[in-house]
């Protein structure tokens, strides 16, 4: 066997997966410094300065040098900032640090901000910063300073030590899905603890008002608001077939459609879009409105359009429109028995297709 191809040992009892990961942790946090009397700093001597208060961040002791008057030679006509780390005790911090001056809202200026990626605090090294901060005559001419008082914020973000952690795999639980419509659905068929019955043409439905209200606009005006209905335990329905009531309380208690004859859906789907606008049911009414555009023929197109226009169903009128479009469709549509019809009930849609049509 080469020596390159590695040998199992023991058991192969296939692939695994472990996974690890690498923590780089950091600890920020902001000191201001408010310099009240400027004018009384300047003046001070290149090389010389003033420093803040001490803060802490990160476990760190820190403060702010401020140079009125530069730190070195080449910066005497700038103000120099530097952010400085005790390291008396010998060890070293790395640090990320932002020296903004701030305006009159205690915002940082932008052209006044200037960031320093990561630098190594030391006993050699114990003080960062810019020593072109800001020009004394430009911030002798600026909104900045006001009433002889600036501030400048230092925003410090401690590194520290950098470790490795196992991941542990996570557990999936499987859940099952959501049966809640079928509880619902359950409680619709057993009637029971129902408040409300409906008699729609020969039949009776039982109903609970708290559903029926929570799921329609319209029946909790009728079942919970001033209407009359607000009492009756029994209301008579008209100009609904039995069974289209009977699919609109399945898809308010289940989400969901009835079990359809695939011979008579689309002449079902118009009557529970019908019947979905009156309830202002809108997801009943898209999913009709959806099933009928897939039902556009030359014996319903007629219907269909004179339906869309009446209850507001836009993709529905357009895709009406669409095939009506086609000279052969349009001229059998003509022909049927539901184009009269819809002359007589919607003439601007004639007027509008009319339009479509013309050269």
């Amino acid at each position: 066997m080469p020596a390159s191809s590695p040998s199992p040992v023991g058991n192969d009892d296939g692939p695994s997966l472990t996974a690890s990961a690498i923590v780089a942790p950091a600890v920020s946090g902001s000191h201001v410094v408010k310099v009240d009397g400027y004018s009384r700093t300047k003046g001070l001597g290149n090389g010389k300065r003033i420093n803040s208060e001490t803060f802490t961040i990160g476990g760190h002791r820190w403060c702010v040098h401020y140079y009125p008057d530069g730190v070195v030679s080449d910066d005497a006509d700038w103000i120099s900032i530097f952010l400085f780390s005790d390291r008396s005790d010998g060890t070293e911090v790395k640090a990320e640090f932002k020296i903004s001056l701030l305006d009159q809202d205690r915002q940082p200026v932008p052209q006044y901000s200037f960031s320093a990626l990561i630098r190594t605090f030391s006993s050699k090294e114990a003080a960062w910063g810019f020593g072109h901060f800001i020009k004394r005559k430009d911030l002798d001419e600026s909104p900045y300073l006001k009433d002889d008082v600036f501030s400048i914020r230092c925003d410090v973000t401690v590194l520290k030590e950098i470790f490795t952690e196992p991941i542990l795999p996570s557990m999936v639980v499987p859940v099952p899905p959501s049966d809640m419509h079928q509880h619902f659905g359950q409680l619709l068929l057993a009637g029971e603890v129902a408040d409300v019955t409906f008699e729609v043409g020969a039949e009776t439905f039982a109903a609970h008002r708290c559903i029926l209200a929570a799921r329609s606009s319209v029946f909790k005006a009728e079942l919970l608001g001033t209407m009359k209905e607000k009492t009756a335990t029994h209301i008579r329905i008209d100009d609904m077939e039995p069974k289209v009531f009977k699919a609109l309380l399945h898809f308010i208690y289940t989400d969901s459609l009835p079990v359809m004859n695939e011979g008579d859906e689309a002449a079902f789907a118009q009557h529970l879009l019908v019947a979905a606008d009156r309830y202002d049911m809108e997801r009943l009414k898209v999913i009709c409105e959806g099933k009928l555009c897939d039902h556009i023929c030359k014996s319903t197109a007629a219907t269909t359009l004179a339906l869309a226009e009446q209850h507001g169903c836009g993709a529905l009128k357009k895709a009406c429109f669409k095939f009506l479009m086609s000279p052969g469709n349009l001229k059998a549509v003509m022909a049927s028995d539901g184009y009269e019809h819809l002359r007589s009930s919607c003439p601007g849609v004639m007027d509008e297709l009319v339009a479509m049509l013309a050269p």
